[in-house]
């Protein structure tokens, strides 16, 4: 697929929007990412970043509540949202004789959406019930992206559970509420993107219909969630209930994704090399060579890549048999690291990993709704929505002695070890 067109601009109010004709199909894809995820919480809200995402669909100043999904829906649309490290997304995909229907409404909750006692009341115990069902009663729930974080980092903002402790979320308040929308909810504060099939001249005029009055508040300072290095091998371990073996999840710090980004998309191809297909390296030597783990994964970001500011983390797992001691399974895995640290990969492995990065890239993309959450996210994170169709080519300059590199900077004194054991029983499973 061609890359479509971008057209940038911002409006009065400080609202950036970018534009992604694709007259292809006749459909188009809305987003708002607003600059504000979990990161962004008070200290004693955990979760509240996620629990405001669900609040921003109960309804409006002028619409009620469930509203938005019956106008989305009779429209034959879909929708969502979703909470990031550095962000929350909210999207339609319609047809395109309804893009209209999609501006309208997301401009509308932008505006004013209707924060009562009975909905907070109500959304927390839905997220709790997210909690029970995501998290506290299935096996290996919150690994790593929970558990880990507070083992690799110091500061509240990087090491807290994005998801929420009970206490904290049934303590969350109204004027919690509208004080997190006044601050985080500015259209100053947020990137709209419209992609597929639509008129240029068309989508801006509605633009301004519809978004113009918002009124403009100043966006708030972001502050840095730096924080320094690890300078010794960190260790945590947590019990869970229901996890039928012991693991392991390891974390590193990476480069700064956003100024270092070609660092950063070292790490990612390093990732490839390590897990990606079974013959990559610690596949070959924990799983077929000496077999000492049933499941290994790397990756970049603990949601994936590019969703986050920095600090992000590079994260290996493993799910081992119990007679398979962790220290054979980390002493496997620095051996692996050593040997790409010592001497890079060669042309062909990088290219088989690059290949299917850019094949993955191409795929993703070529679906509506990711292509219209990738720009509006790249807009918000880098300031420039069009590095999305660059990234293949990016990733495929990386070099082996770049991958080499990342691979000598994850050393056991820059690390954190998270150990997962199974419980010696399965009695007191979480209810509450």
């Amino acid at each position: 697929m061609a890359d479509p067109e971008l057209v940038r601009f911002t409006i009065d109010n400080g609202l950036r929007v970018v534009l992604a004709p694709d007259p292809t199909a006749p459909v188009v894809g809305v987003s708002v990412h607003y600059d504000v995820g979990f990161r962004s919480e008070p200290e004693g809200l955990t979760g509240f970043a996620h629990l405001f995402e669900h609040l921003m669909f109960q309804g409006s100043e002028s619409l009620e509540k469930l509203a938005h999904f019956r106008h989305v829906q009779s429209s034959g649309g879909t929708f969502n949202g979703s909470t990031h490290p550095d962000y929350t997304d909210y999207y339609e995909v319609l047809p395109s004789a309804a893009l209209e229907r999609a501006l309208f409404l997301e401009a509308d909750r932008m505006r004013a959406p209707k924060l009562t006692a009975e909905n907070l009341a109500n959304q927390i115990e839905v997220v709790k019930e997210e909690i029970r069902l995501n998290v506290r009663n299935r096996p290996y729930g919150g690994f790593p992206w929970i558990l880990l974080p507070p083992v690799l980092y110091s500061t509240f903002a990087n090491a807290h559970d994005g998801y929420g402790a009970f206490e904290d979320l049934e303590g969350a308040t109204l004027d919690d509420c509208a004080a997190f929308f006044d601050t985080y909810y500015s259209p100053a504060n947020a990137v709209l993107t419209v992609a597929g099939d639509f008129e240029v001249a068309n989508a801006k005029a509605l633009i301004e219909k519809h978004f113009g009055d918002v009124p403009h508040r100043p966006a708030p300072v972001r502050p840095s969630f730096a924080e320094p290095l690890p300078t010794t091998e960190l260790q945590g371990e947590h019990e869970d209930p229901h996890a039928p073996l012991p693991a392991i999840a390891v974390g590193y710090r990476m480069p700064d994704p956003i100024n270092d980004l070609d660092g950063y998309l070292a790490y990612l191809v390093l990732a490839g090399v390590l897990t990606d297909g079974d013959g990559s390296r610690l596949q070959q030597r924990l799983v077929h060579r000496e077999p000492l783990v049933v499941d290994i994964g790397a990756g970049a970001g603990l949601f994936g890549p590019f969703e986050a500011r920095d600090p992000d983390t590079f994260t290996i797992t493993a799910i081992h048999p119990p007679d398979v001691a962790r220290e054979r399974v980390l002493a496997a895995l620095d051996e692996v690291l050593d040997e790409l640290a010592a001497t890079p990969p060669d042309a062909q492995e990088l290219k088989k990993v690059t290949a299917r990065w850019a094949a993955s890239l191409h795929s993703e993309h070529d679906r509506l709704v990711s292509r219209t959450l990738a720009l509006g996210a790249f807009e918000l994170l880098y300031g420039d929505a069009s590095l999305v169709h660059r990234l293949a080519d990016r990733m495929s300059a990386v070099t082996g002695e770049a991958v080499s590199a990342a691979a000598k900077a994850l050393r056991p004194d820059a690390r954190a070890v998270l150990v997962v054991k199974p419980a010696a029983n399965t009695e007191g499973i979480e209810e509450q």
